[in-house]
């Protein structure tokens, strides 16, 4: 599979394996990927990085905030970024989300991840 926009995403997952996985797994099908292993590495990576399109977070991680926190901080600073939020404790009604976020239950195949980001994208 091929992702049909190029699209900066930042994966937010502070499981190393899976972070490591969907990192390549994006840029193998021509996404530029960045990594943060909690809320407060995505905001620094954030503040240095206008170019990112797209916030991939799990919910359940240590740090100063969770990633429906991190989710909202992030649309109050950049309205138009795209949002995946993901997990395997929770379930959210993607009714409920804003616009251009989406929910995908873990675990999740890699190509409804893609094609995720190419809708947010489009």
């Amino acid at each position: 599979m091929v992702a049909s926009n190029s699209a900066v995403v930042l994966i937010v997952e502070d499981e190393p394996l899976i972070r490591f996985n969907v990192l390549d797994v994006l840029e193998d099908v021509g996404h530029v990927a960045l990594e943060a292993a909690n809320a407060d590495e995505a905001m620094v990576v954030l503040k240095g990085r206008p170019d990112v399109d797209i916030l991939f977070t799990d919910v359940n991680m240590a740090g100063s905030m969770d990633g429906i926190q991190l989710a909202k901080r992030v649309r109050a600073m950049r309205p138009n970024i795209g949002i995946i939020i993901t997990s395997g404790m929770v379930r959210l009604d993607p009714m409920a989300l804003p616009a251009n976020t989406a929910f995908l239950p873990k675990p999740y195949l890699h190509d409804t991840l893609i094609t995720t980001i190419d809708s947010l994208m489009a």
